[in-house]
């Protein structure tokens, strides 16, 4: 019994001790006894619910990550997954990753718009610096975006440790950029901008997949800006000047050479039309010379001579009615007394008629 009650019963009891001859040892009620049991188990809860809250055996794992359990300092080759999970504390301990898609902006000019950190995802680098074929420093501004592989993190993380990135991306994109950009020139590369991007992309995936047990998935490569010296960007600019004027001359002279190529064809055209005409119009004429003459042939056929004969009687009829009514009319006959004939009216010597059948 504790100490404090024992001294409430002594002096309820006028000081008498427990243990004499004469005296009567006190008992405690019932319900302090039941009190004493139940402090040391309330005590006994308290302590735990405090280790409980120390030691927070507990880890809740949202989407879009995973946990790396260690036991004893060893990491369990299997990661956890989304949702609620307990451990032995003291002994094991778990520390959750990112697996969402991350961001390495490698930049001249970084933004003050968004929020930078690990917690976000994304980050700034400084531009890379290459040389290119003949020696010129280059900046490039480029973006990269990647995720952990999940079922490998443990694997990941047990090599490379929790600056896996600093230890897998950052150094591939940097060694691959140099690599590519010093295959060309430095007025080459604003031209073949497209076959830069595609080569870098493609190194730093191959990289990547070649490291043991392929720990991080490549999601995209952005090359956003190639930088150039001030030099080669004033001779670019120059050649780009004296290229438009090329271009320019050129299209006038393609445009005075189509103008001139459409006067020769409207000429060419006119003439032939004209030639066409002339043709038809011959075409007609000969024609119709044909076909007087296939007449003339035809009536040659039909001249026979009782038709002759037919004809000049008569003729000489229309004469002898003419000289009826002007006796002293002249008529000469042509040798043979073939038709035309020729009258001429004695009576008007300025009016002479022919009659010709």
């Amino acid at each position: 019994m504790p100490a404090d009650l024992n001294d409430y019963f002594n002096k309820k009891n006028g000081g008498k001790k427990s243990g004499g001859s004469g005296g009567n040892t006190p008992t405690p009620p019932d319900f302090l006894k039941n009190f004493n049991k139940k402090t040391g188990i309330l005590y006994l809860l308290m302590a735990l619910i405090v280790i409980f809250i120390i030691a927070k055996p507990f880890i809740i794992i949202q989407s879009g990550e995973v946990g790396i359990k260690a036991t004893a300092g060893k990491y369990e080759p299997e990661p956890l997954g989304p949702g609620f999970h307990v451990f032995l504390p003291f002994i094991q301990t778990v520390r959750i990753v990112d697996t969402k898609v991350r961001s390495i902006n490698y930049t001249t000019k970084p933004s003050d718009n968004i929020a930078m950190g690990r917690e976000t995802g994304v980050q700034n680098a400084s531009a890379i610096s290459a040389l290119d074929k003949r020696g010129l420093l280059i900046s490039i501004d480029i973006t990269v975006q990647y995720r952990l592989k999940p079922q490998t993190a443990p694997q990941t993380i047990a090599t490379y440790g929790y600056a896996w990135e600093e230890k897998i991306i950052n150094p591939i994109v940097r060694d691959v950029v140099r690599s590519v950009i010093g295959q060309y020139k430095a007025e080459e590369l604003p031209v073949k901008r497209n076959e830069i991007a595609d080569q870098i992309r493609i190194g730093i995936e191959e990289q990547i997949e070649s490291k043991k047990g392929s720990p991080v998935e490549l999601a995209t490569v952005n090359l956003r800006e190639i930088i150039l010296p001030p030099k080669i960007v004033e001779q670019i600019e120059r050649v780009q000047i004296a290229k438009q004027e090329a271009d320019r001359v050129r299209l006038e002279v393609d445009r005075a050479k189509q103008e001139a190529e459409k006067k020769a064809a409207l000429a060419q055209g006119d003439a032939d039309a004209r030639k066409i005409r002339a043709q038809g119009a011959a075409d007609a004429i000969k024609i119709e010379a044909d076909a007087k003459a296939y007449e003339n042939v035809e009536l040659g056929k039909s001249l026979t001579a009782d038709v002759l004969r037919l004809k000049q009687i008569e003729v000489q009829g229309m004469f002898n009615d003419a000289l009826r009514v002007n006796k002293d009319s002249k008529i000469f006959l042509t040798p043979g007394g073939s038709v035309p004939n020729i009258w001429i009216d004695a009576k008007d010597k300025e009016k002479t008629t022919a009659v010709s059948q």
